[in-house]
């Protein structure tokens, strides 16, 4: 399975960003799809995750904010992140998650896309 992520940038805050995750080997099936970000001296964070069924969860910390949709025919996942604020800059991954978005997660964490959320 190979996963690509883009779509970041520099945004003002209270703005909107959309990432798309590019997925090539990759059946729905059992596992989820799911976005993940690094800020500067922080862990790695789940943001948001999207099931075999298209059902989505995401952390306290988004939610309302950003939305995780799928496009199956393509076989991408995106992330649209709306309200953006200086919290949210960080780089972003997208990962697949085993056991439907309850297990580990297998992602490209060397190439992820960069989110600068600033005036």
């Amino acid at each position: 399975v190979q996963l690509q992520a883009s779509g970041g940038g520099l945004v003002q805050p209270g703005g909107s960003l959309r990432l798309s995750c590019s997925i090539s080997g990759f059946t729905w099936t059992q596992d989820g799809v799911g976005w993940f970000r690094q800020a500067p001296g922080k862990e790695r964070e789940g943001v948001a995750c999207i099931r075999s069924d298209g059902s989505p969860s995401y952390a306290g910390s988004v939610k309302g904010r950003f939305t995780i949709s799928r496009d199956s025919a393509v076989n991408t996942v995106d992330l649209q992140m709306n309200g953006l604020s200086p919290e949210d800059t960080a780089i972003y991954y997208c990962a697949i998650v085993t056991r439907d978005c309850k297990g580990d997660a297998y992602g490209s964490w060397d190439h992820g896309t960069q989110v600068t959320v600033s005036s």
